[in-house]
């Protein structure tokens, strides 16, 4: 027994030391937000989308989103946050971003759902996200191989979302050219007039409290979609249709890319 005492605990010790040096999966799921217009909580899906809420709560961990901004607002569309620190002076800065992230595009852009922004690569999510003020599915589900829905607001907190996004927006440049703010003296932003998440704290560590609470986020199933055929160009008069029916289609077609770049999720850096 002496020596099997002797040969177990360096084993042990060893394997404690392994799990000490291994990537741990993160097991909080729900996140209060704090902001100077009240403050919401999100219940992340971490077992759904594990590598975008895990990515998300490094930086909260780190107290990355601590006095950032919200940036960007869209009203009827998004208002966008996580990218830019308010340190008492104009401009904000951009704060650090980790490495970019695999795009986890399982769960449809509905109202109250939080998602990543991203560039123009389908992989390219690091800091910045953003919360739907509608059901924005038919163009994000799809666009750019779909942006990833990692959570939703819980409780009344879309009251606040919605008073961040009823504000007057102004331009103050790129990356702050949809800028809302609370007031406007005609100056440079400051902390009465910016929308400022003082910070973004665990608030429950629960593993999978999204299916405890019987959240039910609704599956993306527009990710594979393909566009319809056009219809078959017939003789006669239905051909005339037919050819108006097609040219509609195609100019429909080109007109596409020019709505989905107005409405564009960038990091803005």
């Amino acid at each position: 027994m002496k020596t099997n005492t002797r040969i177990l605990m360096p084993l042990l010790s060893m394997l404690a030391l392994v799990a000490c040096l291994l990537p741990h999966k993160s097991e909080a799921t729900i996140v209060e937000i704090q902001t100077v217009l009240g403050n919401f909580e999100v219940n992340l899906y971490d077992n759904a989308t594990p590598t975008t809420v895990a990515n998300f709560l490094d930086y909260v961990n780190n107290g990355a989103y601590t006095n950032t901004i919200i940036h960007r607002s869209v009203p009827g569309f998004i208002v966008q946050g996580g990218g830019f620190h308010f340190d008492l002076a104009w401009p904000a800065t951009a704060i650090p971003a980790n490495a970019a992230i695999t795009n986890e595009p399982a769960f449809s852009n509905l109202r109250g759902t939080i998602a990543m922004a991203k560039t123009s690569q389908p992989d390219s999510a690091t800091n910045q996200w953003f919360f739907n003020l509608a059901d924005n599915s038919a163009n994000l589900d799809i666009q750019n191989e779909g942006f990833t829905v990692f959570g939703e607001v819980v409780g009344n907190g879309m009251v606040v979302v919605d008073a961040i996004a009823a504000l007057q927006r102004f331009n103050f440049g790129s990356p702050f050219g949809e800028l809302p703010l609370i007031s406007n003296n005609g100056g440079d932003p400051d902390v009465t007039s910016l929308v400022i998440v003082t910070a973004v704290i665990v608030t429950d560590s629960t593993v999978d409290s999204a299916g405890a609470a019987g959240l039910n986020p609704t599956p993306n199933t527009l990710i594979n979609q393909t566009p319809a055929t056009p219809p078959a160009i017939g003789g006669g008069g239905g051909g005339a249709m037919g050819l108006l029916t097609l040219f509609l289609l195609l100019l429909m077609k080109a007109l596409g890319p020019v709505t989905l770049e107005k409405i564009r999720l960038i990091k803005g850096n």
